[in-house]
């Protein structure tokens, strides 16, 4: 196989990559030159973490109760025991939200290779 062929058209990857990353980039080093000075105990770091947790949990809650496609497959009860065994494991590391989500997905698929 060529690499034409592995990647396609160029131009639309060229595309892509002007449309999808470089926006993303440049919002993410404003990011660090502005936040660069902002002390991490701040109110205002308080607050975007909470607003960023909250919206991590509604988006879970909302894939938990209303599955999207092939999620649908997987009983209720695996799916509601996944985000309590991700919740144990939040709590268990000190609140460490990557623990909590990470620990819920392995759940989730030992779950699905275990039902079949």
């Amino acid at each position: 196989m060529s690499l034409a062929q592995l990647s396609g058209d160029w131009h639309a990857l060229a595309v892509l990559f002007v449309a999808g990353v470089v926006p993303n980039q440049i919002w993410r080093m404003l990011g660090l030159w502005f936040g660069g000075g902002i002390d991490e105990g701040s109110e205002l770091l308080v607050w975007v973490r909470a607003v960023a947790t909250a919206i991590l949990a509604g988006v879970i809650a909302q894939i938990v109760v209303e599955p999207p496609g092939a999620l649908a497959s997987v009983p209720d009860a695996l799916r509601y025991g996944a985000v309590g065994a991700g919740l144990v494991a939040f709590l268990l590391t000190r609140r460490s939200i990557f623990a909590g989500v990470v620990t819920g997905e392995v759940f989730m698929l030992a779950g699905k290779w275990w039902l079949g």
